[in-house]
């Protein structure tokens, strides 16, 4: 098998020839067919990240056919498609997961961090984490993004609210291209804030249903209900507060971003709350795709060999992609 692998804390990532691995008891070994690049990955490959292990291979939203079953393994054939998305394990038995909350377990493992991920030709993954993916789209490209650009705004769409009817989309990027098409789907009215002055961005929000599009420096026209950050700029929450109205949320949907400033009081008072998403659960993976298969969403994607995983990274780092990027080995 071919992977490119992270060696150090830094880019670049490598590609290397590896024995084509056997999988354990309760495993899948699966052939990749195409896993999208997260700013996750950015992050793990800038060192924004602590890494708990090097080396590593990247990569959490994987589309993959079964290849080979581990002992114990039900549910599954060969020749399955599945996905793999960035909850690779939780334990069980802490009380976030015996709460329901596993995408707070005390000892989670992430695919692409803690177990190597799909910026590979195969991956090892745990079964129980799998997701059968029984949406009609034939093409594993604009499947993958919906395991982390997709479920993660899911997740921080809910985290809005659904008296949430006014929405703000901070950063327009994977994530927010699905997000505006399912909150327009639910009856949403979508504004969408890019850099200042990326026109191209703003012109793709509103093609995809959002109501007004502008730089994140912009006011809306109207207060709004809630905000999401998908953005890692931590400015942006000033800047969020300051457009919602009384008793709004704003929501932080990523998992690394830059420090929040120091801000008036009065911009948080009238009851405003800010809240993060961290991770999500598989039965918010399985309502995602769900709504997914009843709403089909347009995946805009733009698609790298594997080799070119380090180009890819540098695209989605300047903002050049409009949508997901995606490797397919």
């Amino acid at each position: 098998m071919h992977a490119m692998v992270l060696s150090a804390a830094m880019l670049p990532l490598e590609l290397q020839r590896r024995k084509t691995p056997v999988p354990g008891a309760g495993e899948l070994r699966l052939r990749v067919l195409a896993c999208a690049v997260c700013r996750t990955d950015l992050h793990i490959a800038d060192g924004d990240l602590p890494l708990p292990v090097l080396p590593i291979v990247p990569g959490h939203e994987i589309v993959g056919v079964v290849e080979a079953l581990g002992p114990g393994v039900g549910g599954y054939r060969i020749g399955d498609r599945v996905g793999v998305p960035w909850l690779g394990h939780s334990c069980g038995c802490c009380d976030f997961c015996i709460d329901g909350r596993e995408n707070l377990c005390d000892a989670p493992r992430f695919t692409g961090y803690h177990r190597d991920g799909g910026f590979a030709s195969h991956v090892i993954a745990e079964a129980a984490f799998c997701l059968p993916l029984t949406l009609p789209e034939a093409d594993a490209a604009r499947i993958a993004p919906l395991l982390c650009a997709g479920l993660i705004g899911w997740r921080s769409l809910k985290a809005a609210g659904e008296g949430a009817r006014r929405l703000g989309l901070f950063g327009f990027g994977a994530a927010a291209h699905l997000v505006t098409q399912a909150a327009v789907a639910q009856g949403r009215e979508v504004h969408a804030f890019t850099r200042p002055g990326d026109l191209e961005a703003q012109a793709f929000a509103r093609s995809l249903g959002a109501r007004w599009a502008g730089g994140s420096n912009a006011c809306p026209p109207q207060p709004l209900d809630a905000a999401i950050i998908f953005a890692p700029a931590g400015e942006l929450v000033p800047a969020a507060l300051r457009a919602v109205r009384k008793g709004g949320r704003v929501v932080c949907g990523g998992i690394h971003m830059s420090g929040i400033p120091a801000f008036p009081y009065r911009w948080l008072w009238e009851e405003r709350s800010i809240v993060s998403v961290a991770n999500l659960t598989r039965a918010d993976a399985r309502e995602f795709l769900a709504f997914a298969q009843a709403h089909p969403l347009q995946v805009h994607v733009k698609t790298y060999p594997l080799m070119q995983a380090n180009e890819a990274l540098s695209d989605l780092r300047a903002g050049r992609i409009e949508g997901a990027a995606v490797l397919v080995p």
